[in-house]
């Protein structure tokens, strides 16, 4: 696995190549005067953890607002808030 090094103008117009050396498992690294501004990595398992926890979540989140009551005196949770400012 190596590291590749473009500058800002080569790597916008090879933005596809990149994008192919990342998918094969290389590293590119995105200079702006020499000086190094970005870093092109394949996402690694953290990442797709962190996702499918997300994503998770949010479906909870569906399930549970399918369960909860509406208010039995009609209040919305507008009306709890405004009510909230009011102290």
């Amino acid at each position: 696995m190596g590291q590749h090094v473009f500058g800002t103008f080569e790597a916008k117009n090879k933005l596809s190549h990149l994008l192919d050396l990342v998918e094969q498992g290389e590293e590119v690294v995105v200079t702006r005067n020499g000086k190094p501004v970005a870093r092109l990595v394949a996402p690694g398992p953290a990442e797709e953890e962190r996702r499918r926890r997300a994503v998770e979540a949010v479906e909870g989140i569906r399930e549970m607002r399918k369960q909860v009551k509406p208010d039995p005196d009609g209040l919305t949770i507008r009306d709890y808030i405004e009510m909230g400012r009011r102290f």
